[in-house]
């Protein structure tokens, strides 16, 4: 009796699972076979979107079609513009933090100085504050700087990002001082301990960041359109955060493309993320 009882908490327990995927990937279907839809189809089916008509939802286009994909690739260059645009953001922004964090986390982690414990709360009130409450403080720095209107608006705050140096300080907890002081009697300074012991033990932890951060610099909305002047300047997630201003196939294209980097990331770095974020968390 107790068997059946287990065997029946099993089979429910992964119905569930089940279910909760098919809700979690639903979007991403639904994005990806509308991409192939013509531009006249969505409007005639989810015309009610601009307040006419009726919607008619449906998975599978009456004829499928590349019009979109050859409006985002060959015929209109911006939309590739802000794709790029997304990954100098985002690959910028992530060797900024990484390098950032490295130093600081070492700092942090392995050093006793005054006001250690201040400091560092004072990072973790700061990764807890909402972007907006920052961007209030950061406009002014960065127009007395020169810098609104540039890229470097968007990558040197990200790059001191609360996060980063808060995650590589508790990777950095888990290595041993006495692995340290050995390479400081061996005459190591403290660059070189840093960069051949405490970073190649910090290989998962530096990977999840580089994850986490990519994920979170690739879907920047209110940054560039507070700190960037100019609307070419805007990267893709910007553009899909107006919608309702454009064309929902080419929309739904530029989602498909927004995607790809993540998730080949992801699927790339899995390992690395889940080991990182646990090394951090058991600390």
């Amino acid at each position: 009796m107790k068997k059946r009882k287990r065997s029946w908490g099993k089979l429910l327990g992964q119905l569930a699972l089940i279910l909760c995927a098919v809700a979690a990937l639903f979007p991403v279907l639904f994005m990806v076979t509308h991409s192939f839809f013509s531009g006249s189809e969505i409007t005639e089916s989810y015309g009610a979107l601009s307040g006419s008509g009726e919607m008619r939802f449906h998975l599978i286009p009456d004829r499928a079609t590349l019009e979109s994909w050859a409006e985002v690739f060959l015929l209109s260059p911006s939309y590739l513009m802000k794709f790029w645009s997304s990954m100098l953001l985002a690959l910028g922004t992530v060797a900024g933090q990484v390098i950032v964090s490295a130093v600081s986390g070492y700092g942090f982690a392995k050093f006793r100085f005054p006001l250690r414990r201040v400091l560092y709360f004072t990072v973790v009130i700061l990764m807890m504050m909402p972007v907006q409450v920052l961007m209030v403080s950061q406009y002014p720095v960065l127009q007395k700087l020169g810098l609104l209107g540039s890229y470097w608006a968007l990558i040197i705050p990200g790059a001191f990002g609360a996060f980063g140096i808060f995650l590589i300080t508790q990777v950095y907890s888990y290595i041993p001082d006495e692995l340290l002081e050995a390479a400081k009697i061996d005459g190591a300074s403290h660059l070189q301990i840093l960069l051949r012991i405490v970073v190649p033990c910090s290989k998962m932890g530096i990977a999840s960041l580089v994850v986490l951060s990519f994920i979170d610099n690739w879907n920047l909305v209110e940054q560039p359109i507070v700190f960037l002047k100019n609307t070419w300047q805007y990267p893709l997630s910007v553009f899909l955060s107006q919608i309702n201003e454009s064309r929902l196939d080419v929309a739904f294209v530029c989602g498909v493309l927004a995607i790809l980097p993540t998730a080949l990331l992801y699927l790339f770095m899995k390992d690395a993320l889940v080991s990182g974020i646990e090394n951090a968390s058991l600390k």
